[in-house]
């Protein structure tokens, strides 16, 4: 098991007994993660020493790593990833159906250890490195770029801190200059796009509890669906907003609106560096990223 001490919801308390419940069942080591990129080693680690499952307790940062970690191992019979929810948003456990309460996800995995409940689920890859849920150019990656900052000054993440750097930095970015461009088999098919979001699941990610749902046909079964804007005015940001927000499961429309589906591999390219981040981690400025659907890629837990 990888806990990040540092996870958002979790306490020393939660996280013994979530080690001790698991320890019950299951032949359990556990680790903790000291330094970003660490819980992908761990997981390359295990994959390579034959665990036979890794359960990560942490945010989506954490279980990215370990799904990168295990990917990259390149093990025969690599393990199986059992995540549990300890972040703010859980985006990935929750597109799973795992208990939001981390210590009921606890009982829901152990439950599906011990009928050798699993399944196997397709990911992304954007460039190399692996994700479950999203990857982004532009906008999206600049908000959490800014956010990254801010916690590691000690400012813990929440809804209210997204929204409030989301609108402040939409009010300050230059949304007269759009950078990105789509190509598919050397083609274009899209230019002047303002940001990229690219989903391997719906919803794409979540404002508190109300799910932000860009792409609703998203699913771990089937190819990657693309969301973008040519237009970046702040109605017709409003209105792709308001409709990304519904819960009624259309998909947003506008004649400034980008929606691909069931994409297999396409290459987004930037006239300048620009930001990038992947299951809600940035990880830096790219120029070109070529993004490929790898499906049943992974089995996991849940």
């Amino acid at each position: 098991m990888i806990v990040n001490p540092h996870a958002t919801s979790t306490t020393q308390l939660r996280r013994d007994v979530i080690a001790h419940a698991l320890a019950s069942a299951l032949e359990l080591e556990v680790v903790e993660t000291r330094y970003r990129g660490h819980a992908a080693a761990l997981a390359a680690d295990a994959a390579g020493s034959g665990f036979g499952v890794v359960v990560t307790l942490g945010g989506d940062g954490t279980a990215n790593e370990a799904v990168n970690g295990i990917m990259r191992a390149g093990a025969a019979d690599p393990p199986a990833l059992a995540p549990l929810p300890g972040g703010s948003a859980n985006v990935f456990t929750r597109a799973l159906g795992v208990p939001a309460d981390p210590v009921d996800a606890t009982g829901h995995i152990l439950a599906a250890l011990q009928s050798g409940r699993s399944r196997r689920i397709g990911l992304g890859l954007a460039g190399d490195r692996y994700f479950s849920f999203n990857a982004g150019l532009g906008f999206d990656a600049e908000v959490v770029r800014v956010v990254e900052g801010l916690r590691a000054d000690g400012q813990p993440a929440s809804a209210a801190l997204y929204l409030w750097i989301t609108v402040r930095h939409f009010f300050a970015t230059d949304r007269r200059h759009p950078a990105l461009s789509l190509m598919r088999d050397g083609e274009l098919v899209a230019d002047r796009l303002f940001f990229c979001f690219v989903s391997n699941a719906a919803p794409w990610s979540y404002l508190g509890r109300r799910p932000v749902n860009p792409s609703p046909q998203a699913s771990f079964d089937a190819g990657l669906e693309v969301f973008g804007l040519h237009k970046f005015s702040t109605a017709r940001t409003l209105s792709a907003t308001y409709q990304m927000l519904r819960q009624d499961g259309a998909e947003p429309r506008g004649r400034h609106l980008l929606a691909l589906h069931d994409e297999k591999v396409f290459t987004v390219a930037a006239r300048r560096p620009i930001a990038f981040q992947v299951d809600g981690e940035y990880v830096g400025e790219a120029e070109e990223i070529t993004f490929r659907s790898v499906p049943g890629a992974l089995r996991v837990i849940s």
